[in-house]
């Protein structure tokens, strides 16, 4: 078996199952198998739903840096993976606010969106993140020409957008949005260093 062989057959299917932990832990805490959602389930569900949706958003966006430093371009092979798991559990995040928080109530919606601004926020990471998702095949990127990358480019986006979200919707412990604020900087700031160092050396 090949290195390419290895990737596709071996790595990938790892990788995609280690991905579906996250929602596999909640399905089983729900029925009281590894654990227990606690008091609030509703609000148990929806945060572990929003944080590994934060969370795969920042993996996707360490695969080039990742594969910059290691010289490794195979990596670059589980960015699109990666990226719809980051949508995958955005998407749930909202779901279980819409139908189990506000129960489809537009009044509550509406509510909740003019006084909870970091809400509207969330909602537009959501949608470029849809837009990605709907744009991330082969053939939409064959077809969409450079405009493919700058819908992809909104990933870059979707990281400032979660954290703002996140950060706004803590009341009083910001230690989690602080880390992951400092970790989107660091990601974003070794693409702009990267950058620096091609235009110095063209």
């Amino acid at each position: 078996m090949n290195k390419l062989q290895l990737i596709r057959y071996m790595l990938k299917p790892l990788v995609f199952l280690a991905c579906l932990v996250p929602f596999a832990l909640v399905l089983t805490d729900t029925y009281g198998i590894t654990g227990t959602l606690g008091a609030n389930p509703i609000e148990n569900v929806q945060d572990r739903f929003g944080q590994w949706g934060l969370r795969f958003i920042m993996i996707t966006l360490a695969v080039t840096p990742l594969r910059q430093i290691s010289g490794r371009n195979w990596v670059a092979g589980f960015r699109r993976m990666l990226g719809l798991f980051a949508f995958f559990y955005v998407l749930l995040h909202f779901l279980v606010w819409l139908f189990l928080d506000q129960t489809l109530l537009l009044s509550a919606i509406a509510e909740d969106i003019l006084e909870r601004p970091f809400i509207t926020i969330g909602m537009t990471a959501l949608i470029v993140l849809l837009a990605m998702a709907m744009t991330s095949t082969a053939g939409m990127r064959r077809r969409l020409g450079s405009t493919w990358q700058k819908i992809h480019n909104g990933i870059y986006l979707t990281g400032i957008l979660g954290v703002w979200h996140y950060w706004w919707q803590v009341k009083e412990d910001i230690t989690e949005p602080l880390i992951y604020a400092a970790v989107l900087s660091v990601l974003l700031g070794h693409r702009i260093w990267h950058r620096q160092q091609k235009r110095g050396h063209s």
